[in-house]
C-alpha cells in the first residue's frame, strides 16, 4: 500500500470535500460529497454522540445511498450545518426524488467545541451557512489542520485540528480517511512529542520522528483540555471512503474496521465522554476483486484514519485566544 498522490480522501474516485470556517466562533463545517449518490453507512462506538440522520444507514434501513456527510463544530448547533448542505443540494436539483419532490439524504455528526473561548453568543445559529458554504467549497482537493470541522478542534494536551489521508492497494482500490480530531484522550505519548500513531507514519508525514523510545509507558499526565475546558468536551469524527463496490452491509463493516485507527492513534478512545463516530462512503468505481478484499480495505481504511488523526493535529495552526497550545508550539526546537 502507498498513499495516493494528495494522501488525502479526495485520492478516492468521485469524493468532494469542501470546508468553511470562522475565526472568531473558532468553529466550522466540513462535507464530503461527490457528483453523484453514493453508498454510506455508519458505525458508532463513542458515548456521547450527536448525529443527523445516521438510522438511515443502517442495512436493513431503505435509503440505499446519500447525496452528502457532514462533519460540523458546534455541538447540537452544529447538526444544523446539514441543512445548509440539503439547501445547496436541492438548488443543484440534487436528491432522493419522490414524484415532483426532491428530498436530499444528508447524514452528519457533531463534536462539541463550544468552550474553546471562541464567540458563541450568536442570536441565529450560525451552522445552517457555514454548511452550505461548505457545500459550495466542495472540491477535489483537500487542506488539513485549524480548518473546516477543526477549527475549534482540541485533545487532552494540545490543540486538535481536520487531518486526511490515503492508500491505494496492490489491487488499484484506494482507501481514504478525513477526521475531526476533538478526543477526550491524548494523540501524543507523555513528553507531548512522539504521536501514538508513528508506527503507521508514511515518511514525515507528522514529523518523522518514530516511536517514543521510551514506549510511552509513564503516566499520563494531568490532561490540560480537562484542567482548561471540560471531561465532556469531546469527540472524534471521520468519514473513511473508497472507490471499491460496496453495498450498505459491507459499508458498516467497513466503518466499524476503521475505528481502529482511531484506537491506535488516541489514548484512551471510545471513551464515555466522547462521540466517536465512523462513517463509510464507497463511490463504487472498482468491483471487489474477491472475498477477501474488504478486510484489506478495512485494514487500510484504520492506518489511514491513525495517520489523518496524526496529519491533522501536527498541522494545527495557533490562533489568537486559543486555550491550548499546538503541537508545533509545544516542539518548537524540533
Amino acid at each position: 500500500m502507498i498513499p495516493g498522490p494528495q494522501n488525502a480522501i479526495t485520492d478516492v474516485s468521485g469524493i468532494m470535500v469542501g470546508h468553511a470556517q470562522d475565526a472568531v466562533r473558532k468553529s466550522g463545517v466540513t462535507v464530503v460529497t461527490s457528483d453523484t449518490p453514493f453508498t454510506a453507512s455508519v458505525a458508532i462506538h463513542g458515548g456521547a454522540p450527536g448525529t443527523r440522520e445516521t438510522d438511515l444507514l443502517a442495512p436493513d434501513k431503505s435509503v440505499a445511498q446519500v447525496d452528502a456527510l457532514v462533519l460540523s463544530g458546534g455541538s447540537a448547533y452544529g447538526l444544523d450545518a446539514c441543512s445548509g448542505v440539503v439547501d445547496g443540494l436541492r438548488a443543484v436539483e440534487r436528491g432522493f426524488r419522490v414524484g415532483s419532490a426532491i428530498v436530499p439524504i444528508v447524514p452528519g455528526a457533531i463534536l462539541f467545541d463550544l468552550l474553546n473561548v471562541g464567540e458563541k453568543d450568536w442570536k441565529t445559529n450560525p451552522y445552517g451557512s457555514l454548511g452550505r458554504a461548505a457545500f459550495d467549497a466542495a472540491d477535489t482537493q483537500t487542506p488539513i489542520g485549524s480548518i473546516g470541522a477543526g477549527t475549534g478542534a482540541t485533545t487532552a494536551m494540545m490543540k486538535g485540528g481536520l487531518g486526511s489521508a490515503s492508500f491505494t492497494l496492490a489491487s488499484g482500490i484506494t482507501v481514504g480517511a478525513i477526521v475531526a480530531a476533538n478526543p477526550m484522550g491524548s494523540v501524543t505519548t507523555p513528553g507531548d512529542r512522539h504521536f501514538w500513531a508513528a508506527p503507521f507514519e508514511i515518511g514525515d508525514e507528522f514529523g518523522g520522528l518514530g516511536v517514543d523510545p521510551a514506549t510511552g509507558h509513564g503516566p499520563q499526565p494531568p490532561s490540560r483540555k480537562v484542567a482548561a475546558m471540560m471531561e465532556r468536551a469531546n469527540t472524534t469524527i471521520a468519514v473513511v471512503a473508497t472507490d471499491a463496490t460496496l453495498d450498505k452491509a459491507q459499508c458498516q463493516r467497513l466503518a466499524i474496521a476503521a475505528h481502529d485507527g482511531i484506537t491506535r492513534a488516541t489514548v484512551p478512545a471510545h471513551s464515555p465522554f466522547d462521540g466517536d463516530l465512523v462513517f463509510a462512503a464507497s463511490t463504487g468505481a472498482h468491483p471487489l476483486p474477491d472475498d477477501s478484499a474488504l478486510a484489506e480495505i478495512g485494514h487500510a481504511a484504520a492506518l489511514c484514519l491513525a495517520r489523518a488523526i496524526a496529519r491533522g493535529v501536527y498541522a494545527a495552526t495557533a490562533a489568537p485566544g486559543d486555550l491550548l497550545p499546538t503541537w508545533a508550539e509545544l516542539n518548537h526546537g524540533i
